[in-house]
């Protein structure tokens, strides 16, 4: 049986790309287009994939809140790779509608966040409809023209128009040229990507309490080992208004010495750590490792502390 690899669909969404561009894949895998992140990650969980790729981050809208909590809950998933992929959007139509025939729009809401300006210069009357993905609306396009269709036009990527035979009205239509979206490929629990130097490690941390001073605490743990952060964002941890839930990225892979101390740290000063795994950057760019941060300096320092308990060893 190939292996079978889970995406948000259908075809042709930047997920798609993402999961195609990734080279920790068997060649040979199967690719299966999800309706949303939860039923591909529920999917996961079950057995019934090997591995999932979902979109986590976005350079201009932020964190993708259903990725965010549906890692932060539910039987334990890891990130196992990351991918990033620049953001082209176009707007397309069936054959036969002009620019001037829109009247309502369908994409992903994230998509939606990076065209508003245009939208808002080139189409200012135009209504939005939220849709699954940007591929989903334009594969809802695909047969539809006319006075009876939801929606004439659909933001999404070129491939996405070109599969469901949709023509491009405009071409770059996103409000920043540089966007890029950041993907995770998650797998159940299981052995972790070595450590490679430029690393990641990813978790959500749940407070004991709220009171003045938590988050810093928490902050500490990073800061006095040296680890940067890449990534952090709060979220509702959906027990009653108020109660968040931290979710943060950082620097190195949990075989360094200063990320295990730094995970033991928060496993004492927090409610509940969630440990989503450590895996290669995608930019490769290795950690900067600050004097006194380092394996060695762990090592010796733990060797020290060794000595002065048990001093007639």
């Amino acid at each position: 049986m190939s292996t079978q690899y889970g995406y948000l669909g259908p075809t042709g969404t930047f997920t798609e790309m993402a999961l195609r561009q990734c080279t920790q894949l068997a060649d040979d895998g199967e690719r299966i287009p999800f309706v949303s992140v939860d039923a591909a990650l529920a999917a996961l969980r079950a057995g019934d994939l090997d591995a999932a790729m979902v979109p986590i981050e976005n350079s201009v809208e932020g964190g993708v809140s259903a990725t965010l909590d549906a890692l932060a809950s539910g039987d334990p998933l890891v990130v196992v790779a990351e991918q990033v992929v620049p953001i082209t959007f176009v707007l397309a139509a069936p054959a036969g509608i002009a620019l001037a025939d829109i009247r309502t729009v369908s994409t992903h809401p994230h998509a939606w966040a990076q065209v508003r300006s245009w939208m808002g210069a080139h189409l200012p009357e135009v209504q939005y409809l939220p849709g699954a993905s940007t591929a989903a609306a334009a594969a809802g396009l695909a047969g539809l023209a006319g006075e009876s269709a939801p929606y004439q036009g659909a933001v999404c990527a070129p491939v996405a128009a070109a599969n469901h035979g949709l023509t491009v009205l405009q071409e770059d239509i996103g409000d920043n040229s540089g966007a890029v979206t950041r993907f995770v490929l998650v797998a159940r629990p299981g052995q972790l990507p070595a450590p490679t130097g430029a690393d990641k490690t990813s978790v959500v941390l749940f407070q004991n309490e709220d009171h003045p001073g938590g988050l810093l605490a928490l902050l500490e743990q990073f800061a006095v080992r040296g680890i940067n952060l890449t990534r952090i964002e709060s979220r509702p941890d959906g027990a009653r208004l108020g109660d968040y839930c931290f979710s943060i990225d950082c620097e190195g892979h949990i075989h360094d010495e200063r990320v295990g101390e730094t995970l033991m740290g928060l496993q004492r000063v927090c409610a509940r750590v969630r440990f989503l795994g450590s895996y290669p950057r995608a930019d490769g760019a290795e950690a900067q490792v600050l004097r006194g941060t380092g394996d060695p300096d762990f090592t010796q320092a733990r060797a020290w502390l060794t000595s002065l308990r048990n001093p007639l060893t």
